[in-house]
């Protein structure tokens, strides 16, 4: 059996896998908040609003965003007084982050952010650095997941939290008929108007089909050594909260 994992609809090696994924966000990472508001009509912000609710940070905590490059997490996470970590595989999506965070003159604003290039599979901090560890809409592209998890419990201190938002497939009858329709005709149609690409739009809606069912990564999360996992669907399960504690 060979060794693939999978990149949108197609099987490719991890390595392809990881190089292509990073092309695809190098494409995108200076349009890729006007795409998000365009995509889901701005409901991304209530589900990021959401998710940091869920997360409580506090002033003081040391929390990592993994794949949080752009900010929108981390910037949410910082209005609360916390020490937040922005990691992201992708250095020109970091960079339209510090040039954000630097529009907001948050250098010297609410907490303080620390912006750092890591691959999620293979961090480089020490055993048990962080109090939190959030990821949004991030955990699908990574070319690993299970080695993803294993690293985020491994950095959280005992007592820590893990949050995950990512897309899943909803539960709603009719609605996820219809929005397969719109994902998969009309995004990369706007991600072609918006951004000058549609194929990396295209590998965006197919990565979320392949991803596990809310079950599925709830069992990995467990998996991966976390208790008291919890999943929160949105919108019927077309996007989740994910969470579990480092006991």
């Amino acid at each position: 059996m060979s060794d693939t994992v999978s990149f949108g609809y197609e099987e490719v090696s991890p390595e392809e896998k990881t190089a292509r994924v990073g092309g695809v966000f190098s494409n995108v990472a200076a349009k890729y908040d006007v795409m998000n508001d365009a995509m889901s009509g701005g409901m991304h912000r209530l589900w990021k609003d959401r998710f940091v609710r869920r997360v409580k940070p506090r002033a003081g905590e040391s929390i990592v965003d993994m794949a949080g490059g752009t900010g929108d997490i981390a910037f949410r996470l910082a209005a609360s007084g916390a020490a937040v970590t922005v990691a992201d595989i992708n250095q020109d999506m970091l960079d339209v982050g510090v040039a954000r965070a630097m529009e907001r003159g948050m250098a010297d604003g609410e907490g303080s952010l620390v912006w750092s290039c890591q691959n999620a599979e293979t961090l480089s901090w020490p055993d048990r650095t962080f109090d939190a560890y959030t990821i949004a809409f991030g955990i699908r592209n990574v070319t690993r997941i299970d080695a993803a998890l294993a690293e985020a419990f491994r950095v959280l201190k005992f007592g820590g939290r893990f949050f995950c938002l990512e897309f899943s497939t909803t539960e709603w009858p009719g609605f996820r008929e219809v929005y397969d329709a719109y994902s998969h005709k009309l995004v990369p149609q706007i991600g072609k108007a918006i951004a000058g690409d549609a194929e990396s739009y295209r590998y965006l809606v197919e990565s979320i089909r392949r991803f596990p069912a809310m079950g599925e990564f709830e069992a990995m999360i467990r998996q991966a050594g976390f208790t008291q996992t919890k999943v929160e669907p949105i919108m019927g399960g077309l996007v989740a909260i994910h969470s579990g504690w480092k006991a």
